[in-house]
């Protein structure tokens, strides 16, 4: 396979399962209709956005409206709002609350910078989409500050989540389903430090199994649980 093909395909399947993915959450809300499946569904569509955008760029070549939208929704905003779900899951709701407020406006200020930024092709790494093409001086310093908050909620979240039910000794399932998805939560973050360092297809191997390890392990967590009485629930899971 082409390192072009590649470049196009790996991301395409990455959207492909997540935006299944994306379906299967916001299905569960709508039944729910609980505010962390929302903020984990809008996540999901943000990463799902991402990887179709790398799939366009490595399928058919440079936009500059498809490398904003990657580096807004794939490269900026994703995290955040996947972990603002489980602010919603683990926390009091008047800091929930609070957090999404600070996101929001964050996002919105993001938002205008990197779609008023200038853009520079020939700096990204290997042919693969990077933030590296962005030259504008304080747009690529956003990209720490809401990648930080949404894996350590994100992650920190599943572990915690992991280690209850461990700890408990029930529904031990959802302890291999949180596990899964701390892994698949980090995949990408991994694939991008190697990309940096110069390994070729490492972001778009990480997204992959990002997706696909976050997606089996939702499905874990979740599965029996409408069988399961409320009041043998602990609340905090990926549920």
């Amino acid at each position: 396979m082409s390192a072009d093909l590649l470049n196009g395909v790996l991301p395409l399947l990455s959207s492909i399962i997540t935006f299944v993915f994306a379906f299967f959450v916001f299905r569960r809300w709508r039944h729910r209709r609980r505010l962390h499946l929302l903020f984990w569904g809008v996540g999901l569509v943000f990463y799902g956005i991402g990887g179709a955008m790398e799939a366009y760029y490595g399928l058919i070549g440079w936009n500059p409206l498809v490398y904003r939208l990657w580096y807004l929704f794939g490269a900026v905003l994703v995290a955040a709002w996947l972990g603002q779900g489980t602010a919603f899951l683990l926390m009091k709701k008047r800091t929930a609350w609070i957090l999404f407020w600070i996101l929001l406006v964050g996002s919105i200020y993001a938002t205008f910078k990197v779609f008023t930024a200038e853009l520079d092709p020939t700096r990204m790494i290997g042919g693969e989409l990077s933030g590296h093409a962005i030259i504008t001086p304080g747009v690529r310093v956003l990209t720490p500050f809401f990648n930080l908050y949404g894996v350590f909620l994100l992650v920190g979240g599943a572990i915690y989540s992991a280690w209850l039910f461990w700890r408990k000794r029930v529904l031990l399932h959802r302890t291999v389903g949180n596990i899964l998805i701390a892994v698949g939560a980090l995949a990408p973050a991994f694939g991008g430090a190697f990309q940096r360092a110069g390994i070729p297809y490492t972001l778009y191997v990480g997204e992959f199994l990002g997706a696909v390890l976050m997606f089996l392990g939702f499905m874990i967590a979740t599965r029996e649980l409408d069988i399961i009485p409320d009041a043998q629930a602990a609340r905090p899971a990926a549920s």
